[in-house]
């Protein structure tokens, strides 16, 4: 029997790779998010890679996760779902607490945290009854505060927060939930968005770092998660490039 996948933030970055890797495979992937156009091209660019259909298949859905609305949407257009990878999200701005500006927080939690239980809270019943699996890509910066951080540190410490308590709470259901929380991944948005655009200065904080993670790396340790047996709940995965020990301790070559 496929298996369904529903991924948001499959537009770019580490949704869209864990799109590609889901689907390769086998599960059929559902991928949402805001920008149509660019989950169109995923879509083509998925079922293209096997024109006899042995792998999944793929189904762009319109998603925005701060909408109510729009998350019951999809929710009601989906006849069952196996896997949700909730990974919409994302940083903006690094100004202190003292010079934070609100609506960066206010989008920040909106799309890490309440996403996140929006998209949860719609699915679970399909979860539950296709004894499922929900993974949080949370970030190291939900375990480890830094200076410059503070909004974004304190929206994923409330994801994983969140993640810990459906842990808890669905533990006598077959339902499993993982979390994977990346360390630098460069990818051709994250930093981007967070320095409102300046691509300069977007490029900084990888300089000199020889590899840093790339979205494959975190779609593939996603994909090992969902594909272990059914009695095997992967807790946490922290990944890191080898040349990062913290978010604050990174190895760089110049």
């Amino acid at each position: 029997m496929r298996k369904t996948a529903v991924i948001t933030g499959a537009s770019s970055g580490i949704g869209a790779a864990t799109a590609r890797r889901l689907a390769a495979e086998g599960f059929d992937v559902v991928v949402a998010a805001r920008r149509r156009d660019r989950l169109d091209d995923l879509v083509k660019e998925i079922e293209a890679a096997d024109p006899a259909g042995r792998r999944g298949f793929a189904r762009a859905v319109t998603l925005d996760v701060t909408s109510e609305e729009s998350v019951a949407a999809l929710a009601a257009g989906l006849r069952e779902c196996h896997v949700l990878v909730n990974n919409a999200g994302g940083a903006h701005g690094l100004e202190s607490v003292a010079e934070a500006v609100t609506e960066d927080w206010r989008v920040m939690y909106d799309t890490n945290v309440l996403g996140l239980m929006r998209m949860t809270r719609a699915l679970l019943p399909k979860l539950v009854a296709g004894a499922g699996h929900v993974v949080n890509v949370t970030s190291l910066a939900g375990h480890v505060p830094y200076v410059g951080g503070g909004g974004y540190n304190a929206a994923k410490h409330a994801a994983v927060a969140v993640n810990e308590v459906l842990r808890l709470e669905l533990v006598d259901r077959p339902v499993r939930i993982t979390e994977v929380a990346p360390g630098m991944v460069k990818t051709e948005e994250f930093s981007l968005v967070r320095f409102r655009g300046d691509a300069e200065a977007a490029e900084r904080p990888y300089e000199g770092v020889e590899a840093p993670l790339v979205a494959e790396d975190v779609a593939d340790c996603i994909a090992w998660a969902v594909t272990r047996p059914p009695h095997v709940n992967i807790d946490r995965i922290d990944v890191q490039p080898r040349a990062q020990a913290a978010p604050y301790r990174i190895h760089r070559t110049s």
